[in-house]
């Protein structure tokens, strides 16, 4: 014969039933909180170990890209603040120092963790040689005078300009020789530089160029290489669309 359960039993399953429910809120809402916890534990632990822990501090240079500058002294203008936390290290103001060496075009400086600073530099190339209060000065593309020489190369053309030539005339110098072909960059002895549009080529078996300013100096050189065919003392290729020569 089956028992019936009265009200009383009914009861006491809901309480029971309401019972684990509230346990079981309060389970979750204990898990979150420690999962919060424990989230801000690690986030607090996180940022002292990289902000102010002498656990990630800087303690070595790493220098990429020097070929005719040292190492050694790339790292010196650097001034890496070595012992400070890494990610405090102030990478735009070491950039700037190691930019402003007179033979660095550009500086790219990382972070390399957990304890380096890497500095990558482009160094400027010489593309010519200039003769400033009587010292030989190497030029780049852009016309920038970066290294001494104690006697001019013999692979790079010597730039002759007066007292008063200006840098920008010199930038342009540097234009139109970085705008030679490698087989006519041979045969140039010295650039002549006065001015921006007065600006001449003279070779080494004793003939003139007039070149005039760096534009349109591809089109100029295509028109000398017909010019040198002819036997001539001076070339004038200024204005390449009338071209003349004489001598």
């Amino acid at each position: 014969m089956a028992l019936r359960r009265g009200p009383l039993d009914a009861d006491a399953r809901a309480r029971r039933a309401f019972a684990r429910r509230q346990w079981a809120r309060r389970a979750l809402t204990l898990r979150r909180v420690l999962a919060l916890v424990v989230a801000v534990v690690l986030l607090g632990g996180g940022a002292y170990a990289v902000w102010l822990s002498p656990w990630l501090t800087a303690r070595s240079v790493d220098v990429e890209g020097a070929g005719q500058l040292s190492a050694a002294d790339v790292a010196q203008a650097a001034r890496v603040p070595v012992g400070e936390p890494l990610a405090r290290v102030d990478l735009g103001r070491i950039r700037m120092r190691v930019q402003a060496l007179a033979g660095v075009a550009s500086a790219d400086v990382t972070r390399s963790w957990p304890h380096t600073v890497r500095i990558t530099i482009t160094e400027r190339q010489v593309v010519a040689v200039v003769r400033i209060g009587g010292l030989l000065r190497g030029l780049d593309d852009s016309g920038s005078v970066f290294r001494s020489f104690s006697s001019p190369p013999k692979d790079l053309p010597l730039i002759e300009s007066t007292t008063g030539t200006s840098a920008a005339a010199l930038a342009e110098a540097a234009k139109v020789v970085t705008s030679l072909a490698p087989d006519l960059r041979a045969r140039v002895d010295h650039v002549s530089v006065r001015t921006v549009d007065r600006i001449s080529l003279d070779l080494r078996d004793g003939r003139t160029v007039v070149w005039g300013s760096s534009a349109g100096s591809q089109q100029k050189a295509e028109v000398l290489a017909l010019l040198l065919r002819q036997k001539a003392q001076r070339y004038d290729v200024s204005v390449p669309s009338r071209p003349s020569t004489r001598g």
